[in-house]
């Protein structure tokens, strides 16, 4: 009762800290707005921590955050060489390549407009496929190494980039265009000079979607045939063996992980494109 008692107060006052942040006239600032989240994230560890231990909740359903954290540092070169493997090797590799690839096909599609009606049609019917379908067949294709799980992704990110690209580079107006033509410019310098700039808020966003789609696509591959590590494979093994802190200690570095791949995409759009709206409204 008492652990129960504890998450309920340590709850009530997390929650009346935030409110008092919120409504402060430091709201506004950088640190209040790192503050109020982290606060909410620690708050729901806390009280996941005492509901387990006051409901006596069995670790294969649901082990507790303490527990998990042990086992986080007590497994740290298995999760590295799972990382390694998974996210550097597999989903990374597939995010480069795909969105690379997608970046200058768009370009391609955007100058030649058969491109564009025969391939994007295409484009969404590809991803609306399940994964679960593709990844056994890249695998078959290219074995049981990180080179089909790189596969995997590139089927992943390549259409939702291509997608966001083609239309950020259909964003200017045909005054902007006619302008640029004024001067004498071409198609190279009216893209370099003004379509791409433009895009670059759609390129980012298709970049930032990728991040999660290449991280997921790469893991769930791995259920389907890895070598003997991998966080896919490291996950379906302990649940096999119903040791579930090491697979929880896999989804916190697979979050940490995909949080970390996603500000760092952020943190770039805001340099490139320091000039949007939206940018300068965060500032």
């Amino acid at each position: 009762m008492i652990w129960l008692l504890s998450g309920a107060l340590f709850w009530a006052a997390a929650f009346a800290v935030n409110v008092a942040v919120a409504r402060s006239r430091h709201s506004a600032r950088r640190w209040a707005r790192v503050f109020v989240p982290a606060l909410f994230g620690i708050t729901i560890l806390v009280v996941w921590e005492c509901l387990v231990r006051g409901l006596g909740i069995s670790p294969v359903l649901l082990p507790a955050p303490s527990a998990i954290a042990a086992r986080f540092a007590s497994s740290g070169e298995i999760l590295w060489q799972d990382f390694v493997q998974t996210a550097v090797k597999g989903a990374l590799s597939g995010y480069v390549i795909g969105c690379a690839a997608a970046f200058l096909t768009a370009i391609l599609v955007d100058r030649r407009d058969f491109l564009r009606r025969g391939l994007l049609p295409v484009g969404n019917f590809v991803a609306a496929l399940p994964i679960v379908g593709i990844a056994p067949i890249l695998v078959k294709w290219y074995g049981f190494g990180w080179e089909s799980k790189a596969a995997v992704v590139v089927v992943m990110v390549f259409f939702p980039m291509l997608i966001n690209t083609v239309s950020g580079l259909g964003e200017t107006s045909a005054m902007q265009r006619d302008l640029m033509r004024t001067y004498a410019a071409g198609y190279w310098t009216t893209l370099l000079k003004l379509r791409l700039p433009a895009a670059m808020p759609f390129v980012f966003n298709g970049l930032k979607i990728s991040t999660t789609l290449a991280l997921i696509g790469a893991i769930v591959a791995e259920y389907f045939g890895s070598p003997i590590y991998g966080m896919g494979f490291r996950i379906q093994s302990e649940a096999g063996r119903l040791s579930m802190d090491m697979v929880w200690a896999e989804i916190a570095v697979a979050a940490l992980a995909g949080s970390v791949f996603y500000g760092a995409v952020a943190l770039m759009e805001r340099i490139v494109t320091f000039w949007h709206p939206s940018q300068r409204s965060q500032r």
